[in-house]
């Protein structure tokens, strides 16, 4: 089936937004791109707020699912599939479209906490934390919570740290040495949490 105009409007306004930011780009330039009228985005969507939102939440729904089939194509272990999620992030940061994390663009971009926008933006990085939770936990890592948080916090900083960085000094190096460090603190945390031999 092909694809609706509403989703035409959504993947364009994906790409567009997340490739030059949200404030600074008018929606008649996703229109353009898109090849749809003001007419027909207004029948489909309020504002340019609701726009965003559907932008992230497709966002969301790309990345998870290739991050998930990656992952879970890597290996049946859960502990490799933990390690596995910074080897995808090693892919991504140095895929051409690499541009920071859309989530944490948006959240610098829209400073009111309650607004959909940000809610939309920590949906999706909550849903990365219960992804990790899950596999800690089917690893049978003590405290799963504990190493979860920690493991997120590792993958989240290094978003942070390819895109405010790396990506600036230009130096592509930079990508895998930043996600490799994460990854060896990681297989630290797990090595220590695995269950000890009685």
């Amino acid at each position: 089936m092909p694809p609706s105009r509403r989703d035409e409007l959504v993947e364009t306004a994906m790409r567009v937004f997340y490739r030059e930011g949200f404030n600074s780009t008018g929606i008649d330039r996703v229109l353009r791109e898109a090849g749809i009228s003001r007419m027909t985005l207004y029948n489909h969507f309020k504002s340019k707020d609701e726009l965003i939102v559907a932008a992230l939440r497709r966002r969301d729904e790309v990345f998870r699912n290739r991050m998930h089939k990656y992952i879970e194509s890597a290996s049946k272990d859960p502990a490799e599939r933990l390690l596995a999620a910074f080897d995808f992030h090693e892919q991504w940061f140095t895929s051409e479209e690499f541009n920071g994390c859309m989530f944490l663009n948006a959240s610098s971009e829209f400073a009111d906490p309650e607004c959909a926008i940000r809610r939309t933006a920590a949906e999706h990085v909550r849903a990365i934390g219960t992804y990790m939770l899950d596999l800690c936990r089917a690893a049978n890592l003590q405290d799963p919570e504990q190493i979860a948080r920690q493991i997120h916090i590792l993958l989240e900083g290094t978003c942070a740290k390819a895109h405010a960085m790396d990506q600036v000094d230009a130096l592509p190096e930079r990508y895998a040495e930043t996600i490799r460090s994460a990854k060896a603190a990681a297989r630290l945390l797990i090595e220590a949490a695995r269950p000890q031999a009685a």
